[in-house]
């Protein structure tokens, strides 16, 4: 590898494939999913008719835009978490008259190309994307400091976390955005099971190319040479855990190095790379509460597949 390749890897993108494959249950977080490709992969897969989560939210987003613009109210900045390419927020930017929007995701040439879409159909609108991991407090743009502000959060990208990492996501929501500001979230509603492994095992196999990118992934940014080839997608219900979960499996004994770092993996052996919890409508309100959120007002569609929360940034109060 060059010095200059070098110096474009991302230092956090190392540490967690290789802390991942040290482990005794080997496990990626999802993010890395998302350079160019993975991102263009998923974008794919929320086109897909199998792909229901999509689908339910926007229309759900469509109907009540008009109910959430009543409660927030106009002139707000819309800080969106995750934007990918932003195909929801129209929608929801139309219905609240925003002051401005920051769209946040970790892939740079995506957000700025779609940004840039978006600036085409909301001329008068300021964008103002920002790179940057969503995980952490992010500091937002000068232009928005004394806006307040709504943030979006679509997609149940929240399920993708488990409590812990969620709660503390929501925790670094309200230090990005403030107190006093709002959040329109998306969570996706525990259902039939074949429903969800559909969902996650599309027979078109986009999901399963989507999973195994990261491999390639990792073979061009870290110098590694895993026989991609060697791993398949799978999707599995955790009824325990009430999430769906991806893991790439080994189908035969195969050993790879990660930047000179030698590992092995035996058949059947698999790569845990993504989580997408599912809630009920309790447990959703009970997760905002322990980030820092009060949720406010709730819809969903009319077969309850899918919930779109608002919540509020509240002061912290003293027990009684």
């Amino acid at each position: 590898m060059n010095y200059a390749a070098a110096n474009r890897i991302d230092p956090a993108f190392r540490a967690d494939v290789l802390a991942g494959f040290r482990m005794a249950r080997r496990a990626i977080p999802a993010r890395w999913f998302y350079d160019r490709a993975g991102s263009e992969l998923f974008e794919r897969i929320t086109q897909l008719p199998e792909y229901y989560p999509t689908q339910v939210e926007t229309a759900l987003l469509e109907r009540v835009a008009p109910e959430v613009a009543e409660v927030v109210g106009p002139g707000r900045a819309v800080v969106e978490f995750g934007s990918g390419s932003s195909i929801k927020t129209p929608h929801l930017l139309e219905a609240v008259a925003p002051a401005a929007y920051v769209p946040i995701d970790i892939s740079g040439e995506f957000l700025r190309e779609s940004a840039a879409a978006l600036a085409s159909d909301f001329p008068k609108l300021s964008i103002l994307p920002v790179e940057a991991d969503f995980m952490h407090p992010i500091e937002a743009p000068p232009e928005i400091a004394s806006l307040p502000k709504l943030g979006f959060f679509p997609g149940s990208t929240i399920g993708n976390m488990v409590a812990r990492t969620a709660v503390n996501l929501l925790r670094a929501m309200v230090e990005t955005l403030g107190v006093g500001s709002m959040l329109l979230i998306g969570m996706d509603r525990i259902k039939d099971v074949d429903v969800l492994i559909r969902a996650y095992d599309d027979e078109e196999g986009v999901t399963a190319a989507f999973n195994l990118n990261l491999l390639h992934r990792i073979n061009r940014e870290l110098d590694a040479d895993i026989p991609v080839d060697a791993f398949r997608h799978r999707a599995i219900w955790n009824d325990r855990y009430a999430r769906i979960e991806m893991h790439l499996e080994a189908i035969r004994d195969v050993a790879f190095t990660i930047e000179g770092e030698r590992f092995t993996m035996a058949a059947g052996e698999t790569i845990h790379t993504e989580n997408s919890h599912k809630y009920g409508p309790r447990d959703a309100r009970l997760l905002l509460r322990a980030g820092a959120w009060t949720p406010i007002a709730e819809w969903t569609d009319d077969e309850d597949r899918f919930a779109l929360i608002l919540a509020e940034a509240q002061p912290p109060g003293t027990a009684p």
